[in-house]
C-alpha cells in the first residue's frame, strides 16, 4: 500500500486529515508515527511558503529510510486573518502570543482585542495551504478557506485552537459547534485536503 506522511504532530488534526482522507486507499501516518524527527523553522512569507519548508524537511528524513523512501510527504500550514487586524495573527497563528500559551488566553485575547467592534466588521477567515512533496522531487501546493466572522464569546467542544470563536453566520453556531463531517465539508483544512485529494488520484492512479 503507497504511503502518505503528515508533517505534523497534532494528533487533533491527524483525526480530521485520516477522516478527510480516508476513501483514498493510502496508509496514513503522523511524522511521528513514522519515526521522523524534524522542526524546521517556520520563516516563509506565507503559508504556501511555510507549507513547503515542512514538507521538504520531512521528505529528506523519509528519502533516507527504505519503508518510507517512496512515500508522499503533506505538510499544511494554517491560520486566521482577521480583517479589522489587518489580517493576524495570519501566518504568526500558531504562534501568537508564544508557542506554549493556551488557545483560550489566545482567544480571550482576539476578543479583547475586538470589544466593541460590530459583527459587520469582524470578517474573518481560516486558511489552509496544503503542500504535497512527491518521491520524484515535484512539488503540488494548494489553498483551503473558510469564511466567517469573529464571534463575542467562546463556544463549542467540538474543534481546537481558533475554531471556538469563528463563528458562522449561515449555521448560527461556531466551527467549535460542528458535528466533526460538517466541519470537514466547510472546512479550509478539508477543501484544501479534497483539492490536494484530487491531485493525488490524478498523479498516483488513485485508490491502489
Amino acid at each position: 500500500m503507497k504511503k502518505i506522511i503528515f508533517a505534523t504532530g497534532n494528533a487533533n488534526k491527524m483525526v480530521e486529515i485520516r477522516q478527510i482522507l480516508s476513501d483514498l486507499g493510502m496508509e496514513i501516518l503522523s511524522q511521528k508515527e513514522a519515526g521522523i524527527e524534524a522542526d524546521p523553522e517556520e520563516n516563509g512569507a506565507s503559508f504556501e511558503e511555510n507549507a513547503l519548508i515542512k514538507a521538504r524537511a520531512v521528505r529528506a528524513i523519509a528519502a533516507g529510510m527504505e519503508a518510507y523512501r517512496d512515500a508522499v510527504v503533506i505538510a499544511d500550514d494554517s491560520g486566521l486573518e482577521i480583517d479589522h487586524l489587518n489580517g493576524e495573527p495570519g501566518i504568526y497563528s500558531a504562534r501568537y502570543m508564544g508557542t506554549d500559551t493556551s488557545y483560550d488566553i489566545k482567544n480571550n485575547a482576539l476578543l479583547e482585542r475586538l470589544a466593541g467592534v460590530p459583527d459587520e466588521e469582524r470578517t474573518a477567515r481560516f486558511v489552509c495551504a496544503i503542500a504535497a512533496e512527491f518521491p520524484d522531487g515535484s512539488e503540488e501546493v494548494v489553498r483551503g478557506t473558510m469564511e466567517g466572522q469573529i464571534g463575542h464569546e467562546i463556544v463549542g467542544d467540538n474543534g481546537f485552537g481558533y475554531d471556538p470563536i469563528f463563528f458562522l453566520p449561515a449555521y448560527g453556531c461556531t466551527s467549535a459547534q460542528l458535528a466533526p463531517e460538517v466541519k470537514n465539508a466547510l472546512s479550509h483544512r478539508g477543501e484544501g485536503l479534497r483539492k490536494m485529494r484530487r491531485i493525488m488520484e490524478e498523479r498516483l492512479g488513485g485508490r491502489k
